[in-house]
């Protein structure tokens, strides 16, 4: 018996329509083990860790508690929280995709705030790895603190449209060696340039070749990233 079918930090659908169905203030949603937290505002619609990440940085850089002026992030949190993070005078420091590699170059630097797109929020002030609740009750604070509703304060910034595609290969291929698939990355970052920005990767747990892009322009996002994933499927 799955207790977290159709329910969590993975699948808010059914946290976001009690909300609106109850005219909750707002929603917490976590995870199996409560690492990880997607907050849901009054009208439903979800937040997720960057936009969570955003609040808290801003909100601890305001009071002085935020150290270093830095939020640790891994390559996957989106542009847009990092061009927000720049606005404010604020560094994003990124590192690989999981937890604990954020939690790694936090100590490594002193810094007290990073967490991951997917709903990991770290806060060494209060605990040494992810923990959905203090995040949910931080920002419960954030509510009580300036009176605002959660919709207000879960649209820090606007997201850059992310595509991610991923491609599978089989044992023994390393397909990212290939020439053509090369050619095509490189040709993409031209294509993006200061727009936007590509990551290429291999999953750490799966044999796939993760193509993510991020961009203002879509249509252009698109013929990118397809012209990538092509690149790739011919090379497997």
């Amino acid at each position: 018996f799955n207790i977290n079918q159709e329910c969590g930090s993975t699948y808010t659908q059914t946290a976001a329509e009690a909300v609106v169905q109850h005219g909750a203030d707002m929603g917490i949603c976590l995870d199996g083990d409560a690492d990880r937290v997607m907050i849901i505002d009054e009208n439903g619609q979800v937040a997720d860790g960057d936009q969570i990440m955003a609040l808290m940085a801003s909100r601890w850089a305001a009071n002085g508690t935020l150290k270093g002026g830095t939020l640790v992030a891994t390559v996957m949190s989106n542009l847009g929280l990092e061009r927000y993070l720049q606005d404010q005078g604020l560094t994003l420091h990124r590192t690989a995709v999981g937890d604990r590699y954020v939690v790694e170059a936090m100590r490594a630097n002193g810094w007290n705030l990073g967490g991951e797109q997917s709903g990991h929020i770290v806060m060494t002030d209060y605990a040494t790895t992810g923990d959905g609740l203090i995040a949910g009750l931080q920002f419960l604070a954030a509510m009580v603190d300036t009176g605002k509703p959660a919709s207000a304060l879960t649209q820090s910034f606007e997201t850059v449209p992310q595509k991610l595609t991923n491609v599978r290969y089989a044992a023994g291929q390393e397909p990212l060696s290939a020439e053509t698939v090369k050619a095509a990355i490189a040709a993409g970052e031209e294509k993006l340039k200061a727009n936007g920005r590509l990551l290429i990767r291999k999953s750490g747990t799966e044999p796939l070749i993760r193509v993510m892009g991020e961009c203002e322009d879509q249509a252009l996002l698109d013929a990118v990233i397809g012209d990538i994933v092509t690149a790739v499927e011919r090379a497997v």
